[in-house]
């Protein structure tokens, strides 16, 4: 009786082709068949790795044609690795569908952790909101775009966003028009690669500063945006945002909440959602 494959779903490196994991090479290397978005693309990753792998194409245009193919040489017992241009499949490229066909066709799938822009960006933002939203790209056009937006203006959670260098400027234009242009941004681009920058500021300069070079508007951008701020945030006087905001400078973050509200009598809830975006900044 023969046995099905396994299909490998493996994040690769967004940049410094260092950051690819010892399993992810461990598993190229011994895959029957590397699925790959760019089979061009690819094939400078593994020449790099020394991987001789046999590459087939699968990308957004024929996934489920290619995908069917690659089910039948699954089930005859072949593994397949699953690789996008940069980073994990299924987020925000190819790969979902040959996924859901894998399972629905009962082959085994094993994730491989690794690269991931959104998550690299979100570790160096420092924002401390416990939550956050991949909503990936944004609609081209700008009407679409704002309408998108708007459904997003009330998210308490950080936003995360992927957009292409022409579309930029535009973007977060409509992010502070729609947004507010008092809320926290980074812009990272170029992560892990020679150019790499991470710029914080106020969503309502962001698209100045993006203007004041052009190298500032050139390749892979992700674009995280401060989430809405808690209806409590409102209730504080700015007599008690004073208060709080020196008391955080000589104690504890718990302790300065405590004490502010005691003197001042605004709720601990507020001060406390207060002093985490302060210290965020």
């Amino acid at each position: 009786m023969s046995h099905s494959g396994t299909l490998y779903v493996v994040a690769t490196p967004i940049g410094n082709l260092r950051d690819i994991t010892l399993r992810a090479v461990d598993v190229l290397q011994t895959a029957d068949i590397v699925a790959a978005e760019d089979t061009r693309h690819s094939a400078h990753l593994l020449a790099h790795l020394g991987i001789k792998t046999k590459l087939v194409a699968l990308h957004e245009h024929n996934e489920h044609r290619a995908g069917e193919k690659l089910i039948a040489e699954l089930r005859a017992g072949k593994s397949v690795a699953l690789v996008s241009d940069a980073g994990t499949p299924g987020i925000s490229d190819p790969g979902a569908l040959f996924v859901q066909l894998a399972r629905e066709a009962g082959i085994t799938v094993v994730p491989l952790p690794g690269a991931c822009a959104a998550v690299t960006a979100l570790s160096a933002a420092g924002f401390a909101a416990p939550h956050f939203l991949f909503y990936g790209f944004l609609p081209a056009s700008g009407s679409q775009r704002k309408k998108a937006l708007e459904t997003l203006r009330d998210q308490a959670a950080t936003l995360v966003f992927y957009e292409a260098p022409h579309r930029v400027v535009e973007s977060a234009r409509d992010m502070a028009a729609m947004l507010g242009e008092n809320r926290a941004m980074l812009i990272a681009r170029e992560l892990t690669k020679t150019f790499e920058t991470l710029h914080r500021c106020a969503l309502g300069e962001a698209a100045s500063w993006l203007l004041e070079d052009d190298n500032r508007q050139r390749g892979e951008f992700v674009l995280l945006v401060e989430g809405a701020p808690s209806p409590d945030s409102a209730e504080i006087d700015e007599n008690s945002a004073r208060i709080l905001k020196l008391l955080l400078d000589e104690l504890p973050l718990k302790q300065a909440v405590k004490l502010a509200s005691d003197i001042s009598g605004a709720k601990k809830n507020a001060l406390y959602d207060l002093a985490l975006e302060l210290k965020s900044l």
